[in-house]
């Protein structure tokens, strides 16, 4: 995986309040996680998630390199100081938005409460969207998804969705450094190189308004 490329910002004013945004070739699409070393560095070197992560719990993936920062603080947080790129199949990552339920209720989109309540009970997948973030870690105008994983969706993620896992803690920090010392271009240059992702609006009709 390249994780060193250039990203594409878009205008924020002409960019669209809820796009898919990410590192992604013709089958994979990278997400970001973050975890405590006991995890991390064993999902780094293994290429997969060590027993303890535990596939009964949900589990939240997020395409936006900056909004992981923003996260968890540039990998400074406790219980977050491993960033990991995780490179997972576009056919799994598009069967969770198939199967997933927006996070909140939303009139207009769904008939009731209660209809909501009841699809987010079942959904094994579950979307919110979040403002994107800039170098500073500041809110941007539009949307960045964030897709949470149970049951069945988070067993599929850990055993079968899972290309390679790299560790980016480094990459992170060393962005993180430059952006302290006011070296915005230089940080800009090291973040992935996110683009629209190319899905048809239809799939993504129940997951936003």
């Amino acid at each position: 995986m390249a994780h060193v490329k250039r990203c594409d910002h878009p205008d924020p004013v002409t960019e669209p309040r809820h796009q898919i945004r990410a590192l992604h070739t013709d089958s994979t699409i990278t997400v970001y996680q973050a975890y405590a070393p006991e995890i991390g560095l064993a999902a780094a070197r293994d290429g997969r998630f060590p027993a303890v992560w535990k596939r009964d719990r949900m589990t939240w993936i997020k395409p936006s390199f900056l909004w992981m920062m923003y996260r968890c603080g540039w990998g400074t947080k406790k219980g977050q100081e491993h960033v990991l790129a995780v490179e997972i199949t576009r056919e799994g990552f598009e069967w969770a938005l198939r199967h997933a339920c927006l996070s909140h209720y939303e009139r207009g989109l769904h008939n009731d409460r209660d209809a909501w309540r009841r699809r987010l009970k079942r959904a094994p997948a579950r979307v919110q969207w979040d403002p994107e973030r800039d170098l500073h870690l500041q809110p941007l105008p539009h949307r960045s998804l964030q897709l949470g994983l149970a049951g069945e969706a988070a067993r599929l993620y850990a055993d079968e969705w899972i290309v390679s896992i790299t560790d980016v803690t480094a990459l992170a920090r060393m962005i993180h450094t430059h952006v302290q010392g006011g070296e915005l271009e230089v940080a800009q240059q090291l973040l992935p190189h996110e683009r629209p992702y190319p899905m048809s609006d239809e799939v993504l009709t129940h997951l936003h308004r």
